[in-house]
Order: C-alpha cells, then structure tokens, then sequence
C-alpha cells in the first residue's frame, strides 16, 4: 500500500532506475472522518457500590441511592435508571427528595450541599453550598416547604433556602437549645423532623442524648428531654428520633433501648429494650445500637415500630437485621449484609394522616431487598434490576455487539429451564415504579459476558439499554465437589475465570481457569448424558534448554506431548490445582443441563500456568492458549495436545519434520494422538523410558548442551563464516536446518544444538557488535554489502589481527552537490537490482521505514546516530529497485527485521540493561490470533491456516498450522510449524492483531456454523455460511503471473503499547505505522468495525480514547474519557490497603506494573463503536465513539419525571378544631425570610455551578422564551376579554336605561283608557 507524499515523490524523482508497475493495486477509500466520534457514557448498570444514602419519592415513586464514591443512582420501573456523580468523588451521607418536584438534595462528606434537578431524562446539578466551619450530620425537609433544616456537628441548626440555596439568617444554636445548668456539649444534631401536628415545634436530638422540642415563632426551646441525668450517660446517646401522626416522639439509644415520649415531663414515658433480655441479675443484656427507626400507622389502629440494629451484643456481629414491632408481635428479618439505611413506603405522604405503610425498602451494603408489610410473613419482592452482578466477583469481562440474533433466545430458553421461580416471593409488583420508559426498537443485539471468583460465567442481554440476565453458566459443575473440610474460598480462587473466548457462531466457549486448565464447553439446546474427555497439558519449561528434549531420536516437538486419554484416566483424574472431574472416561458420564455444556477439559499439570490469552478457531477444530511460561495449542476435535512451547522456543529455528511413520489401523476419533515419531514412542529399553517420565525437565543439564555446541559457537566467528550460517532466523525452519555445521554429529541432538547454536550464535554476536565501535561497524556493514554486491566474488581473507586502515578522504558528495557514486557503477545496478526483496511496495518506503526505525532505536546515542547517517547515506549511494524473477525472495526479511530489531528496544516490564537471553527468558504470550493467511514470501498465493503469537516483549511470531484433509480429519494429527524467530518487532507489549484484506476491510474469522444435535439430520442451520479457509477467499484475484501474482493480499495490523503497524502480507513490508505514545502506554486496543469501516481504538493510561484509521492509522480522534487511577480499585495497592500518602508518588507505577492486566480484562471495545469496563466492583459502565448514536441516546432513556397530583392534606376533624388540636400550618416565609436577619458568611459559600450546565442554562433559556411568549400571549387574551368586559357593561347599562324607559311608559298610559289615547 502506498502512500503518496512530497517527499516521496522526490524520492521517486532521484531514482535512476524505473521501478516495477504495481500491477492491479487501487487505493483504499476511508470513510471515517474525525466528525463521526463522540465520546459519552451510555448507560450503567448494577448496584452501587458502597452505597451511603437512600432517599424515597413516595409520589413519583422514585429511589434514589448515593455511595461513598459520590456517585447518585435514581432508580424507578423498568428502563428507568438515571447516573449522575458529583464532581468530587466523596461520598453521599445524605439525600432528601423535594417530594413530587423533581428536584434532590445531597450532601457529601466535604460538607457541601447539592440541588440536583431530574425533570429532564440526565439529573443535573443546580447549585451547591459549601458549609465551611462546620460538618453536615443531618437533613430535613418538610412536605412541600422550601427551607431545608441542616444540623451540623457542633450542635446548631441552619435553615437553606431551597430555591436560592442562600443560607438564613435564624438559626438554632446549641447554647440557646440547651438548659443554662447543663454542665458539656450536648453534642452533635443527630435528628431534627418537626411535629405533626403543629409544624412550628422541632424536635432536635442531640448525641448525647439530649432532646429538645425548639419553638419556630417564640425562637425557644419548649421542651427538653433526657433518659438520664442532665449530663448524659454512656448509654444515653441518642441515634435516631422519629414523630408518631398523633404527636407522641420516639427515640432510639445506642444501648438498643426504645423511649417513648409525651413532651409533660422531661422523663421518657416508656422505656423498653426489645431484643434484650434479662441476666441472672434481673438486668437487661447489653445490646448494639439501633441506628435508624421509623414509626407508622395504618387505619386499622396497628402501630408499626421499624428499626435496624438494637440485636444482643452476642448475636450483632454475625447477624444483620430489621425488626419490625406490630402490637406486641416482634418480627426479626435477618439479612445476608450490613444494613446501610432503610425507608418505609407508604400511601399518604403527609406525617398528619395515617401513612398505611406496605412495603421496606432496605439498603444493604451488597443488595438491595424490599419487604412486603401487607403480605403474612412479611415475604421479600422479586428484585427486577440487574443487582447481582457482583454476586461473586468480576474478573472478566466480554462485550459482543451486533452479534447473531438467534443467540438471545437461545440463552434465554436455557436459562429459563435451569432458573425456575423461587419460591417464597411475594406475589404482588414490584413497589418502586416510578417514570416511564418506552423500549426502543433495535436493529442489532448485544451481549455481556461477565466471569467471577467462583468459576461462574453470566450471560446478559445488553440491547436497547437495559440488562437482563439470560444464563448463568457454572464451571463448578464440571469438577467434583471438595470434602466438606476444605474452605470454600480456596475452591473459589482455584475456579475463578482469567479468561473467555466466545465463538458466537459456532455457540463454543473458551474458559480459562487460575491453574492453567481450560475448559471447552458447547451449547446444546437439550440435556445429554455423556463422558467429559480430558486433556493433560504437559508442564511448560521455563527456559530454552528445558524445553528442547536431550534424545536424539526425539523428532517434533508436538511428539513428545501426545498421550492417549485412556492413559490419563487410568493414572487417575486428580491433576494440578486439586480439581477432580466429573464425568471422565470408564465413569459412565453425568447428566448435562440444557446450555453450555464440557466437551473438552484441558487440566494443566505440575506447576500453575495462568492463562492471559485465549483464541478460538472452531472451523479447524483447534484451540490455543498463552500466558507467561509459553503457548499451547490443541486440537479439540482428536483431543490432544498440537504443541506446547515456551516463549524462548518461538526463538529457535524448526527442526526438520520426522519421517511419517508407516500406516497404522484407523484409531477411533475419539482417542488422542500417538506419538508422530516411531522410534520415540516404542522405546526398547523400559527402564530408560520410566526414567524420562519421572525425571522432569527442570533436571536437565545446560552446561552439558552448552559444551555440545561450543564449536558451534567458535565457527560462528570464524572467518570463513558462509552466507547461510548468518542467514537471519526469520528464514524457514528447514533450510536452517539444511545448513548447520557436521559439529552436530557428536552425540548431540540435532534440533537442541542447531537451536542452541543459532540462538547463542545471534546473541553472541549481537552483544559484540554493541561493544564494537561504531566506526568498525560501519566499514563491516558496508564490506558485507559489497559483498553481496557480486555474488561471484572469491570470498574476502580472513581478518588480520589489527584492523585495517579506514578512508578519511572518500568525497561524499560531487561538484554539483550531488551524491557520489561508488567506482563499480555495473556491479551495483546488478545489486539493485536484488537489494529490494518487497515487491509492490516502493523503495523511498523502505528508506523511510529504515531511518525511522533506526531514529527509534539509535537516536539516544552517538553510535546510533551515526548508523543512522551512514544508512541514510548508503541508501543514496546504492539505490535499489526492485527485483525480477526468483532472486527477489532470497533475503526477503534481512532489511525490515534489522529495522523491527532496532525499534523493539522499549518494553514496559523490564529494564533496559537486560541482555537478549534474558529478555528471551522472562517472555511470556500475550495475544494470540487465529487467522488464514499469506505467510510465505515464497508462496504468495498460498492462504494457510496460521497462528499469529504476540508476547509481552513486543515479538511478533507465526506458527503455520497444516490440516489433513477433511476425510481424514478425525484420525490424521494437525502439524504446527513455527517461523523460528519473530518476523518483526515492535515496543512494548502486543495488546492484538487483526487482518485487513486488500480493500482494508475485516477479514472475519473463520468458523464452523453451529448445528442442533438434537435434530435427527443434524442438519446445519440456515444461517450465515461457514467461512472456508481457500486462497482468493477474501480477496481479488487469485494467483496471476508477474507483478500481479506477487501483489500483496493482506494487510496484518499489530498494535502494542506503544505503537501500532500495518504490514502488507505475504511481503512483511510495514505499509503504515503509528506510535501511540511515547512516555505512556496503552492499557487496552482493539480494531472494532463503525459505520460500515473499521477502526483501530485504544485506552491509554493518560485516561484518554484514542481512535485511528484503517489500514493507514490516520488519527480519527482522541478523547479525555476515564483516568486510570478510577480504575485502581482492581489494583493490589488498594487491595492490601496501602494508604501511604507518598505511594501517591508512585501511584501510576503501581498501576503499571501490577495490575495493567486486570483493568485490561474489565475494559471492552466492540462493534458500532460501543464499549464497556467496570466502572466499580460491582456496577459495570458502557459507553459509545458514535456521534449518531449520542444523538439519538436521549430517545432511548426513561422520563425520571412525571406532571402527578399532590394528595390531598388530612382533613381536621370537628372536634379536634373545637378543642385545639389538629395540624396549624404556619408562614416559614415569615420566619426565615429577609425578616430573619442577614445570615454569617463565615458558615457557608454557595459553589460555581460547573461547566457542563451550559447546555441546562441553553435549554432553560429557550424555555424561558416559550414562557415568555406564553405570558404574552396570555395578555394578549386578557386584553381581549378586558374589552369584551367593557362591551358587556355598556350592553347592560343601556339594556337598563331601556328598561326604565319602557317601565316610564307603561306607567304613563296604565291608568287610561282606550279613548283616551
């Protein structure tokens, strides 16, 4: 692909030689533009976590909770679930609904109060007030008033005006509220509600225990209460006080006593302890706190005291509960968590009047529960929000959308037939109903995948905004239960999924397990009785000479890991991490539920080898897998063992293939794979092979490999080095094979020293080529490129001992400015002519891809820039066009591999002074890629099966795999060849791959379609076809002759944290590069399809979103999204609890260096643009790049608020009036208005309102003009009947004047007669 600038152009002017016509090559239209991003937070989903505050609606019937995170949830009916956060993320102590006008109000722990306002779909905040002296303990806001009572710490209470949210000037102080004998403090206002029945009387409870009853209008206290003496006892302290609608007061005390009383003595008139009981003594036990009490009544005369806490000291800690007190009937509803705060839901929200309460809702620290009062046995409502994701940890999270439509019904079925209705719910709806939500049609599904610490994986439908769960999947059930002695969270950290890989087409999933074990499930509709085959993986070496066998006769590598499955389960089905499967082979099998169930158990041996990586290639029947000791690769249709490397070993060059061995009888497609060599599998000598069983690799000797190949080492250096000894280890495997040295016949095998001395032969090289001098690198670069220059030349004689002299004097440029040409000017156009080794791809890129490369790697230090200059300058001295026939094959990955080498210097998790063998050492998987593609240069044509391997050092390695054919696909092995070294490097870590065809776009993966067993012709479901895996499939014409068979069919992206490339395939040419970040690093990127393109989106650890183009990686957008530190919850910092406040310092390192991983697997790009990450333990947040689908967001969201009628007052009854009592309603207006007096600055400051409400005051603006032109209007209409008024009297008067006149004239001829007229 290429790319067309002015500098290139000039280059292509200074070329002298015509280069080769591109053949059909067309450019590639982008469609996205950096208009079609916007970043925004969709939709979120879950409980809050830690929450702090709840607040009900009775009217809108609306709940709202507030956390420690200082994050606010209104939740209503169904699709109606509203997320704001406060700027400061502190948590929110209290909330109180301005009842039935859509407006809220909270305080958070920095003393500030919020008016949030929720008549529009987005609650936003409207003002806020900064209490600067003295910290909020308390709220109340009277039925439809608009001054708010704050008590505060030091014992005084304030009064807010709710719609200025100015402070007043009347305020309660503490000294004025106390008696003038009270010796202390009475502490801080734990309770402030005015009386019901007359609304000028609050009562303030203080901590201490001290309750007063305050007069509004006579600004005193009327009365003052106390349980024991005026000083206040330790049992005394009062912690929560509520009205009763007839005017009695109750409190509740911190020695879990209940007093009850009348306001005619300063002496409770009841006291009582209900849960205590009496000792020996005759004297009540001691008993917890009550925290939180309410106290209703119903018309019935049934009295219903609420409360939390107040259990015997002995039983609080281990029980959590809500009692509620009916008569003299006690009920205790026990709870699984803490109870945070409660509220009773009730039918009238006037205190006056009977409330008739129905339902509790009660906020626990993990769930929320609401109680039904009306039903016998008080049953719970079944919950209808997605409140348990966190049931059980998240540690993993996969987001597929627009997946296939059949699949949610499909899991839904399942999931309905394994969750049937518990029993004991109440059957009445689910009480808090309030809003409304219209579901939105949409054109494509969505689907969540979620794993947790207890080996479960939950299936969610995400579509159209809303989150239902569809199937619960649990991985316990394949193994067998532990002994009743072992500890529950032991097994639940050996099960707890590490990592999903869903084929949605095929139905198969993928999971990863702690220990290294995976498990393969497959979804049938039906239950089935079946044995669950088992796969032992063989323990993985640590290092290169561990992994290479020691015997001669040990031919590939994937031989020596075969093993029947009947052999595995006669030596017993108890493996690494404990775990027991159930269901093996000779068991007889088990009873499967419908859904997902085990096909394959892949059960990790000896050491753990956790999994961070895991591909799926179900059309091929294989299944690979990676993570810090190497890569595994199976084959799950003959269920055995491909091949099992560790990193160190993608390094080595692939050992010649064995001899097939001669035909055997057709094993049963249900065994695992022989041995592929013979000889190493019929070993004559038994003794010899029950010694290489038990000895493990670990005990093999290096030091006794490394004397083998020290020949080896010595003729690497020798002058007489031939060109293939030198040949770079990205070549094929069998021709380095084909020129080793004859050293290898002295007993050594030949894969282990032919490997052992081309990695130690690169290495030692390597390191004495950065010792050397830059100046005798430069003339030993240039000799050998001489060399190559004229391949008949003698070879060059051996080096003296001193080095030769260098030209000082040699002109670099003519008289003209001009680069000088070298004296053999023929030999160097015969050169030219085989220097470029990419075809279709021109030279002025490669130029540039070498002296950017270079720059990376070299610019730091004198010797690299000065081989910076030199390659630039040789690059004008010897300019090169590309080849003609085969020879353009014969070093097609010397000049990009140089390059990769230089720029994969940088990686995140290992110091820079680390030698190549080191970093070779601790290279772990990390992205793996199944794909078919043009891996060969010498086959261009050719479309193979491939595995792409990635690892955490920034090497990018394949691993050809080659099927038998279709017949015989069941009883002949796969073959996994490897590439013997990585074909290029970047920095950093690869974080994926994907595959782009010649037009730039997806090439999707390929799979088998999914069929129902169940069905007697199997027949295959008419839906999209299974992508076949031949050349041409994917893009324009097949093989051709010249320039246009060698075109290149593929582009290969590899995005890593730092950088990101696209290569054109099967040349390995690197079309295009990006680097992301320089001093940063990408937590998470993946290449996602948006508007009918696809796109390359990243995460970075700055908190941004970053999208590029592709296949160019043309930056499209970068966005402020999410900082990483809101993520640290999944950190081990916060884990352990470290509070150190200079780890702040080192915040982001240990961000970096721990738990990058971790956040990766919770954060999620897919489809359309949409995303998700878990934005807490236990809520999980989606969001979109889409601007169209911002745009259309509102739509899909629920109204919060809805125009209801205020219900009317309680009527006051005859006598009641006649007597004095009743509610007397009072002006506040009055009160706490101007005449109260200008409030103390000191106390509080009202707070900016933050920038986002530009877009409220907008819409408030047009609001007001509609208003505006409304009210004219209006007068407009008055005018108009002022005047029809007018008319009217004017009518009327002279309909009078007429009346009289007729009365005049009747009166003047009444008395006459006819005659007289």
């Amino acid at each position: 692909m290429k790319k067309f600038t002015f500098k290139g152009v000039l280059d292509g002017f200074r070329s002298s030689v015509q280069a080769a016509p591109r053949g059909t090559e067309q450019e590639i239209q982008e469609t996205l533009r950096p208009e079609h991003f916007q970043l925004k937070k969709t939709f979120r989903h879950g409980f809050p976590f830690s929450p702090t505050a709840l607040a009900w609606d009775p009217i809108q019937k609306l709940l709202a909770i507030g956390d420690k995170g200082g994050n606010l949830r209104i939740l209503g009916g169904p699709g109606v679930d509203a997320h704001a956060r406060h700027e400061a993320p502190e948590a929110v102590l209290h909330a109180r609904f301005l009842i039935n006008e859509g407006a809220l109000v909270t305080a958070t722990a920095d003393d500030q109060l919020h008016l949030w306002t929720f008549r529009q779909k987005c609650p936003q905040r409207v003002h806020s007030l900064k209490f600067q002296r003295e910290r909020i303990t308390c709220l109340h806001l009277p039925l439809q008033s608009k001054w708010l009572h704050v008590g505060t710490e030091r014992g005084n209470v304030h009064v807010v005006n709710i719609e200025t949210f100015a402070l007043s000037g009347y305020v309660i102080n503490w000294n004025k509220a106390i008696e003038v004998t009270r010796p202390n403090h009475p502490g801080a206002v734990v309770e402030v509600s005015d009386n019901p029945l007359d609304a000028s009387k609050l009562a303030i409870a203080f901590e201490s225990g001290l309750i007063v009853v305050w007069d509004l209008r006579a600004r005193a206290a009327e009365w003052r209460g106390f349980v024991g003496g005026p000083g206040g006892g330790v049992g005394d302290g009062v912690r929560a006080a509520a009205w009763q609608h007839d005017g009695k007061l109750m409190t509740a005390h911190v020695d879990g006593a209940l007093a009850t009383w009348t306001m005619r003595s300063p002496r409770p008139a009841t006291l009582t302890y209900p849960h205590a009981k009496s000792n020996k003594d005759g004297k009540p036990e001691p008993c917890k706190p009550i925290l939180r009490l309410e106290w209703k009544t119903s018309r019935t005369g049934e009295s219903l005291v609420i409360f939390s806490g107040g259990l015997p000291t002995d039983k609080a800690g281990r029980t959590h509960s809500v009692t509620v007190l009916n008569g003299k009937s006690t009920t205790v509803l026990e709870m699984e968590h803490s109870v945070v705060d409660f509220v009773t839901l009730c039918e009238s929200p006037h205190a006056a009047d009977y409330q008739e309460p129905y339902a509790i809702v009660v906020l626990l620290q993990n769930d929320l529960v609401v109680i039904d009062l009306q039903t016998p046995g008080y049953p719970c409502f079944e919950n209808p929000y997605p409140m348990d994701i966190h049931e059980s940890p998240v540690t993993c999270c996969s987001y597929f959308a627009d997946c296939p439509s059949d699949l949610i019904p499909a899991f839904y079925s399942v999931g309905r037939q394994g969750n049937k209705k518990a029993a004991g719910f109440s059957e009445k709806l689910w009480p808090i109903d309030g809003g409304e939500w219209a579901p939105a049609s949409c054109s494509y599904s969505e689907i969540i995948l979620t794993g947790h610490a207890d080996g479960s994986v939950k299936f969610w439908d995400a579509s159209a905004g809303t989150l239902q769960i569809l199937y619960k999947l649990k991985c316990s059930k394949v193994f067998e239960r532990r002994a009743s002695g072992s500890s529950g969270s032991g097994c639940e950290e050996e099960l707890a999924v590490g990592a999903l890989a869903l084929c949605a087409e095929s139905r198969r999933l993928a999971v990863a397990l702690p220990h290294g074990h995976v498990v393969l499930f497959k979804f049938r509709k039906t239950e089935t009785q079946a044995e669950t085959h088992v796969l032992e993986i063989p323990v993985i070496a640590d290092t290169m000479d561990e992994e290479v066998s020691p015997e001669p006769e040990s031919g590939s590598r994937s031989a020596s890991f075969s093993r029947a499955p009947d052999s595995l389960e006669g030596e017993g089905r108890r493996l690494g991490g404990g775990l027991r499967v159930r269901g093996c082979a000779g068991t007889g099998g088990v009873r499967r539920a419908a859904g997902f169930q085990p096909a394959l158990v892949a059960l990790q041996t000896g050491a753990a080898h956790p999994v961070t990586t895991l591909a799926l290639h179900s059309a091929a029947g294989l299944m690979s897998w990676g993570g810090e000791r190497g890569v595994v690769v199976a084959d799950v249709w003959r269920r055995c063992v491909v091949v099992a490397l560790p990193a160190a070993a993608l390094h080595l060059p692939d050992p010649a293939p064995p001899p097939r061995p001669p035909p055997r009888p057709e094993p049963d497609p249900d065994q695992m794979e022989e041995p592929a060599d013979a000889d190493a599998a019929e070993d004559p000598d038994p003794k010899l092979d029950a010694r290489r069983k038990s000895t493990p690799w670990k005990n093999f000797s290096l030091k006794r490999q490394i004397s083998r190949v020290d020949l080896k080492l010595k003729a690497a250096f020798a002058p007489a080095e031939s060109e293939e000894e030198r040949s770079a280890p990205g070549e094929s495997g069998s021709a380095e094979s084909t020129a080793e040295s004859p050293a290898d016949e002295s007993g050594a095998s030949p894969g282990a020293a032919g490997a052992g001395a081309d990695v130690f032969d690169r290495m030692h090289r390597e390191l004495h080529e950065r010792r050397a001098d830059p100046y005798d690198r430069m003339h030993r670069e240039l000799h050998e490129r001489w060399r190559e220059r004229d391949p008949d030349a003698a070879p060059p004689p051996p080096a003296p001992a001193e080095p030769a002299p260098r030209p000082d004097d040699l002109p670099l440029f003519d008289e003209e400015g001009a680069p000088a040409r070298p004296p053999r000017r023929r030999r160097e156009e015969v050169r030219d002519q085989r220097l470029l080794s990419v075809p279709n791809i021109k030279y002025r890129q490669e130029r540039r891809k070498t002296s950017a490369a270079a720059t990376a790697a070299g610019g730091a230090s004198l010797a690299g820039s000065l081989m910076r200059r030199f390659r630039e300058l040789l690059a004008r001295l010897c300019p090169r066009d590309e080849p003609t026939g085969d020879a353009k094959h014969e070093r097609a990955i010397a000049v990009p591999r140089r390059i990769d080498k230089l720029d994969s210097s940088f990686s995140r998790s290992r110091s820079s002074s680390m030698s190549s063998l080191e970093n070779i050492a601790q290279e772990g998987i990390s992205c793996l890629a199944f794909a078919d593609s043009y891996t060969k240069k010498t086959d261009p044509t050719s479309l193979q099966p491939t595995l792409w391997v990635g690892t955490t050092a920034g090497s990018v390695f394949t691993m050809t795999v080659a099927l038998p054919d279709a017949d015989v696909r069941h009883t002949q092995p796969v073959a996994v060849t490897t590439s013997g070294g990585p074909i290029f490097r970047l920095r950093g870590s690869i974080l994926t791959m994907a595959f782009l065809d010649c037009n730039g776009a997806l090439i999707p993966y390929s799979y088998e379609s999914w069929k129902d067993d169940s069905k007697d012709g199997r027949e295959r479901r008419e839906r999209t076809p299974t992508k076949q895996t031949s050349s041409g499939g994917y893009c324009s014409p097949g093989a051709g002759s010249g320039a246009e068979a060698a075109a290149d069919r593929q582009f290969v992206l590899v995005a890593s944290e730092k950088q990101a490339r696209v290569l054109a395939l099967p040349s390995h040419n690197c079309v295009y590069r990006q680097q992301i970040v320089e001093t940063d690093f990408v937590v998470k990127a993946e290449v996602i399809s948006m508007k009918d393109s696809v796109c390359l989106v990243t995460y970075l650890s700055t908190g941004h979103v970053a999208a590029y183009s592709l296949p160019s990686l043309r930056p499209l957008a970068q966005q402020e999204f999410l900082p990483l530190a809101e993520l640290s919850f999944q950190t081990q910092s916060k884990q352990r609890g470290i509070v150190d406040p200079m780890l702040s310092i080192w915040g982001q390192q240990l961000i970096v260096n721990e738990d990058t991983d971790q956040i990766a697997k919770t954060f999620c790009f897919s489809n359309r643009g949409h995303g998700l990450y878990l934005a807490s333990p236990t809520e999980i947040q989606k969001f979109t790049m889409d601007a169209d689908f911002c745009q259309q967001l509102n739509e899909m969201l629920g109204e919060l608020f809805l125009a209801r009628d205020m219900p009317d007052p309680p009527k006051e009854s005859f006598f009641r009036g006649l007597f004095g009592g009743g509610s007397r309603p009072f002006d506040r207006e009055e009160l706490f208005g101007e005449s109260s007096g200008k409030p103390n600055r000191a106390v509080a400051r009202p707070v900016a309102a933050a920038a986002e409400l530009t877009a409220l005051n907008a819409r408030a603006g047009t609001a007001a003009g509609d208003v505006s032109r409304a009210h004219q209007l209006v007068v407009e209409r008055g005018d108009k009947l002022s005047q029809l008024e007018d008319r009217a009297e004017r009518m009327s008067s002279q309909a009078g004047e007429f009346s009289s006149s007729a009365h005049q004239l009747m009166l003047k001829y009444k008395d006459k007669k006819w005659y007289q007229l």
